[in-house]
């Protein structure tokens, strides 16, 4: 699991799940994202749902995209999270993939993509 900030779209980080085992792997739903110690996962946007699961063969890559912050600032509670963490499946376990040393900005306007079989869907919301 990695986790990317992007330049565009502006205040998104693109999260990289890859299959390493020897089956595919299915990716239902969307990631439950929780910076620092948030107590609530955001929502997901409805609209990025595929149209199917997400499969993986071994070697391949999944992606979703995470809105930090709104664009043009409208968002509040804003703060600079310094970890994250990441539940795949029925929030059973967690990933902690690293972010950049001077944290990310998120606001109350976060959200997150379903998962997507490409970086340029996921990169979409």
């Amino acid at each position: 699991m990695a986790a990317t900030e992007v330049s565009r779209p502006l205040n998104h980080l693109l999260l990289t799940v890859t299959n390493t085992g020897s089956k595919n792997c299915d990716l239902t739903g969307y990631p439950a994202v929780r910076f620092d110690e948030a107590q609530s996962v955001p929502p997901a946007f409805e609209d990025s749902k595929p149209q199917a699961v997400v499969t993986l063969a071994p070697g391949e890559s999944g992606y979703a995209s995470v809105l930090l912050a709104a664009g043009d600032g409208s968002g509040s509670h804003g703060h600079t999270a310094k970890s994250l963490a990441v539940f795949l499946d029925k929030g059973t376990s967690a990933a902690h993939p690293s972010l950049p040393a001077k944290g990310v900005y998120v606001d109350d306007s976060i959200g997150v993509s379903y998962w997507q079989s490409t970086m340029a869907d996921a990169l979409t919301w």
